[in-house]
């Protein structure tokens, strides 16, 4: 399986899709067949999930060439831990307005001496025990995808000392909350937005780091595109739902 990280060291530009709320394994596998994602983030910080939800939803993408990442609320030491060894790629932290924050995140993620990770190899990521400890933390380390999501008025004006942080491997705008924040709720083409896209983008660029982002419509999608963005997430399973309801609908209009 390609991962989203050889695919992003190559300068590709990856396309990955929200999954949370119907996380059943064909849903997961049909998204691979059919839906020509790269991969999928798996919402752990909207839908509570399960280790074993995880695990799940893992293998599944794992089992059509998926590569995944689980976003979560960067409160928790041990559901970073959890997400690595479930099978995910990688980990995005929400909310995440400091540098210090996340390198609270990367020391979470990273084994010694680089972070504070507990070290078990019984998960998938330690082929359920059978990777020698050595190659196991070394494997991890260089491995394990690190994303913050920048979603705060402090992220943005923090941008640059965040994406200069050792470790940190993408910077992941959400638009939703940050309009939020910015005063300009669900305006997502508003000045005080476009310019923190604009601070994001510049602050990877200096950094050497990608970014990445949701995508609301098509415009917002060639906007982020024309700024430089990496990982575009163009769909969640609620969106594809619905899509899918609304087209049947006005393909039997006669009968709707």
């Amino acid at each position: 399986m390609e991962t989203l990280r050889s695919r992003l060291a190559r300068d590709e530009r990856v396309i990955v899709c929200g999954i949370g709320r119907v996380l059943h394994p064909n849903f997961v596998q049909c998204l691979g067949i059919n839906g020509g994602f790269h991969g999928v983030w798996i919402d752990q910080e909207h839908c509570g999930l399960t280790m074993r939800e995880m695990e799940v939803a893992t293998a599944c993408a794992r089992s059509v060439g998926l590569d995944s990442f689980v976003r979560i609320a960067p409160t928790d030491y041990a559901l970073v831990t959890r997400c690595f060894e479930a099978g995910a790629g990688g980990i995005m932290a929400a909310q995440v307005s400091t540098a210090e924050e996340a390198q609270r995140i990367v020391r979470w993620s990273k084994f010694a001496p680089r972070g504070i990770r507990g070290l078990n190899n019984g998960g998938y990521d330690g082929r359920f025990g059978t990777l020698g400890t050595k190659e196991f933390c070394e494997t991890a380390n260089r491995e394990g995808l690190v994303i913050v999501q920048i979603e705060t008025e402090q992220a943005v004006t923090e941008a640059e000392a965040i994406a200069a942080v050792d470790g940190v491997d993408m910077l992941f705008v959400g638009p939703f909350d940050l309009s939020q924040a910015l005063g300009v709720t669900g305006d997502f083409f508003h000045p005080r937005c476009l310019e923190a896209i604009e601070r994001v983008a510049l602050a990877c660029r200096h950094a050497g780091k990608k970014w990445g982002g949701l995508t609301t419509t098509p415009d917002h999608c060639q906007m982020l595109i024309d700024q430089g963005c990496s990982m575009l997430s163009p769909a969640t399973d609620m969106r594809l739902v619905n899509a899918g309801i609304s087209a049947i609908k006005h393909t039997f209009k006669d009968l709707f």
